[in-house]
C-alpha cells in the first residue's frame, strides 16, 4: 500500500506536466498532420495544375504532370536518392529538374520527414498521456482531458487564424521568411522562367496549399474546442443535477 501511495504522489505532478504539454502537442499535431496530408494528397497537385494552367505553361501534358506529382510524393516517402524524374517536355523526353532543383528537393525531403516526425511524436505524447491518465485516475481524468481539448483547440485556432491572416495580408513576405528560416542555403532561389519546380508550383499554388493546411487545422481545432466545452458543460450539468437530487427543494405547505 505504501509503495502504491508513493507512486501516486509521484505520478500526480508528472501527469499534470504531461497534460499541460499536451496542449502544444495538439497544436503541433494538427498543423503537422495537415501539412503531411497536403503533401500526400494527389488532389492538391491535380487541382493546382488545372487552376494554374500548368500543362500549357510547362509543355508537359496533364497525364505526365500527374505522374510527376506521384513521383514527388514517392520521393518524399522513400529513401531513394537522388530525385530523378523524366517526362516529355514539348514532346522531347528529358530530365524535368536540373541539378540545383534536385539538390533543393533533398532539403525539402528532409523538411517533410521532419514534419512527419513532429506529427508522430506529438500523437505519441498525447496518446501516452491520455492512456496513463485514464489508467491512473479513470473517470476522474475526464475533466482534465476535456480541458486539454478545450485549451488546445482555442490556442490552435488563434494561432492558425493569426498565421492565415498574415498570409493573406502578405504571403510573399511570409513565404520568403519561411524559406530563410527552413533552409541553410540558397538553393531555393530558382528561376521562374526556366526551373520547373517554379513553373509547376507557382506562388499561387503555395498560397492555396497554405490556406488548405490552415483550414484543415482550424477544423480540427474547432472539433477539439467543441468536444472539450461540451464535455465540461455536461459534467457541470450532471454535477448540479446530482446536487439537486441529494438536496431536494422543500415543498411549500399548501395554504387553506
Amino acid at each position: 500500500m505504501q509503495s502504491a501511495s508513493n507512486l501516486t504522489v509521484f505520478l500526480q505532478p508528472a501527469l499534470r506536466v504531461a497534460a499541460a504539454l499536451c496542449v502544444p502537442a495538439c497544436l503541433l499535431l494538427l498543423v503537422a498532420g495537415s501539412v503531411a496530408w497536403a503533401v500526400n494528397d494527389p488532389g492538391l497537385y491535380r487541382n493546382g495544375f488545372d487552376r494554374y494552367n500548368t500543362a500549357a505553361r510547362s509543355g508537359i501534358t496533364d497525364a505526365n504532370l500527374n505522374r510527376i506529382g506521384a513521383d514527388l510524393r514517392a520521393y518524399f516517402n522513400t529513401r531513394a536518392e537522388p530525385l530523378a524524374v523524366r517526362a516529355p517536355i514539348y514532346g522531347i523526353e528529358q530530365d524535368v529538374f536540373n541539378a540545383r532543383e534536385v539538390a533543393h528537393m533533398y532539403d525539402v525531403k528532409r523538411l517533410v520527414r521532419g514534419v512527419y516526425w513532429v506529427a508522430v511524436g506529438s500523437a505519441a505524447w498525447i496518446i501516452a498521456t491520455l492512456a496513463i491518465g485514464f489508467t491512473a485516475r479513470r473517470r476522474r481524468f475526464v475533466p482534465t482531458a476535456a480541458r486539454i481539448a478545450l485549451w488546445a483547440g482555442a490556442i490552435t485556432l488563434a494561432s492558425v487564424v493569426g498565421v492565415g491572416v498574415a498570409a493573406i495580408a502578405g504571403f510573399e513576405r511570409l513565404f520568403l521568411l519561411f524559406h530563410q528560416l527552413s533552409f541553410a542555403n540558397d538553393l531555393w532561389i530558382l528561376n521562374p522562367h526556366t526551373d520547373y519546380l517554379l513553373i509547376m508550383f507557382p506562388a499561387g499554388f503555395w498560397f492555396d496549399a497554405t490556406m488548405r493546411v490552415a483550414l484543415t487545422a482550424v477544423l480540427g481545432a474547432i472539433l477539439l474546442l467543441s468536444a472539450g466545452a461540451a464535455t465540461l458543460g455536461y459534467g457541470r450539468w450532471s454535477e448540479l443535477r446530482q446536487q439537486r437530487a441529494a438536496n431536494p427543494t422543500p415543498t411549500a405547505p399548501a395554504s387553506d
